[in-house]
């Protein structure tokens, strides 16, 4: 039995590398089916033509296809579903993922070429479901699960949530059996955590996941991160948590688990003001943390409490000159466009910014999801119509119509960025850290975009000499004596990363382009 996994970004993302990647937990089911001993075939349908998608649902016809929905693809999925009923008539159609565990009914509607929709996290269902269907039993009565039965949609009963996340097999020792998903840039994300602690009226993550925060273990996280490093080269991360630091004890014993196996990457994560302090960040510092993205928001505590924030921006200052001391990268999230917003309201938004001077930021303007508290009392108080998903073509359903300039304001602000004074904050988190790899790289990066390329080979040489196993010395000093034009220093360099991580990719294609050459 043939089970297909599949996912197409929406219209207008398809050209962003990051943002067509396959949903991590597509990922974690093809792994579970994977070691169940099912034929489970990943695709990214992203960069596809809809000819070369038709050949693929043409030539696996796979017995499950299974499709991963979400609001901004949910018109793509639904076209990849209609395809796949065409071409594969007998096959079962199953939708999963955030919209559609909220849009069931809809998703089922008459005429809908999908036969059911898995219901939140749906490892232990898709297992199941694959199990009767191989042994040729009716599916109907498996928990977690909605179907149209004789005119109307039938919810089974809810799936109990996995506790020991432990349990679950890595995503990247199975992404080899997959059609158009890259294998590399795939594993260098991570999850760690399922849910959030939060309650922010825009996220449907509490919905999905529940208010309980499950946590893999700090060993399982490392192991994990070890056998991507070793297998495919990586040693920059991205960890995505919704929020990273939710158990502070959990992200303290990480990061000296991480030291003390001398793991020696680079990563980045998502967090949250109120769960930051310096002892977390200074450990996460020394463990190669090297940016933490923080959702602000708002600079207004109006706008704040009208987005159940339960934050205040006097704890987004604390915070941030938390980490500027460290010395780890900060980048924020804000929202712009929320309904009665007003001049005041953007403006305190723009001096908060001005004040914490992030080194980089994301604005978007409110949108409405499935699952919300804030989509749920738009329709109640008439602003919105209950069926906009089903109806409106656009990819985001902004809350204000269509996004005005105080996105752009907010963006400009963030332009200023952080800058100002650099050498002496690098010399400061030095006093503090003593020697920090994370540290020498920031700190050598930055000479070498300003042009001081002896200040940034005195900082990536540092790394070599206290750390002669860690690659990141050696790569970037490698890519310096490149610019300069010294080759064969930066043909030894590449040889040192390569004895550390030997499926180091770009080092490999750095000699590879010198073997090649004149």
């Amino acid at each position: 039995m043939k089970i297909l996994l599949t996912y197409i970004s929406g219209e207008t993302d398809r050209s962003d590398p990051y943002i067509s990647l396959l949903p991590s937990g597509l990922c974690y089911l093809h792994a579970v089916l994977r070691e169940a001993g099912y034929d489970s075939i990943l695709a990214n349908f992203s960069g596809c033509t809809l000819p070369a998608i038709q050949k693929q649902l043409t030539s696996l016809h796979a017995d499950i296809i299974g499709i991963s929905q979400w609001t901004h693809n949910r018109h793509a999925s639904l076209e990849v579903a209609r395809l796949a009923r065409q071409l594969n008539p007998d096959g079962i159609i199953v939708l999963g993922g955030g919209h559609a565990t909220f849009r069931y009914h809809e998703m089922l509607a008459d005429g809908s070429p999908v036969d059911m929709v898995v219901l939140g996290e749906g490892e232990e269902t898709m297992r199941e479901l694959a199990e009767r269907v191989a042994h040729g039993v009716s599916w109907r009565d498996v928990e977690g699960i909605a179907f149209r039965d004789n005119g109307r949609v039938v919810l089974t009963g809810q799936r109990a949530p996995r506790m020991a996340l432990d349990e679950l097999p890595l995503p990247a020792r199975y992404l080899e059996h997959s059609v158009g998903v890259d294998m590399e840039l795939q594993s260098e994300f991570v999850l760690t955590a399922r849910g959030c602690p939060s309650a922010c009226s825009f996220c449907s993550s509490p919905g999905f996941w529940g208010r309980r925060v499950r946590f893999r273990s700090p060993e399982a996280i490392v192991a994990e991160i070890l056998y991507i490093r070793d297998r495919f080269g990586l040693i920059y991360f991205s960890l995505r948590d919704d929020t990273f630091t939710a158990d502070r004890g959990r992200a303290i014993e990480f990061c000296r688990l991480m030291v003390a196996r001398r793991v020696s990457i680079l990563w980045n994560c998502q967090s949250r003001v109120t769960t930051l302090d310096e002892e977390v960040l200074t450990w996460m510092k020394r463990a190669g943390c090297e940016c933490v993205q923080l959702g602000v928001e708002s600079g207004s505590p109006r706008i704040l409490a009208q987005l159940d924030k339960s934050i205040h921006p006097w704890q987004v200052e604390q915070t941030a000159a938390l980490v500027r001391k460290v010395g780890i990268n900060l980048s924020v999230y804000l929202i712009s466009d929320v309904p009665g917003e007003v001049e005041d309201d953007i403006h305190m938004t723009i001096e908060l910014m001005r004040r914490i001077r992030p080194d980089d930021g994301y604005v978007s303007p409110l949108v409405y999801y499935p699952g919300t508290r804030l989509f749920e009392q738009a329709v109640a108080d008439g602003r919105v119509r209950p069926g906009i998903f089903e109806e409106a073509p656009d990819t985001a359903l902004y809350a204000a119509g269509q996004p005005g300039r105080a996105s752009r304001r907010i963006l400009r602000a963030l332009a200023v960025g952080a800058a100002k004074g650099r050498e002496q904050r690098f010399r400061q988190q030095k006093a503090l850290l003593g020697y920090c790899a994370t540290t020498n790289v920031l700190a050598g990066e930055w000479h070498r975009q300003i042009g001081n390329v002896e200040a940034a080979e005195r900082e990536f040489r540092e790394i070599t000499e206290h750390e002669p196993d860690n690659p990141w010395g050696w790569l970037l000093l490698g890519e310096l004596y490149a610019e300069r034009g010294e080759g064969q220093k930066a043909r030894e360099c590449h040889r040192r990363v390569l004895a550390v991580v030997p499926n180091h990719g770009a080092a490999r294609r750095a000699l590879d382009t010198k073997k090649a050459g004149p």
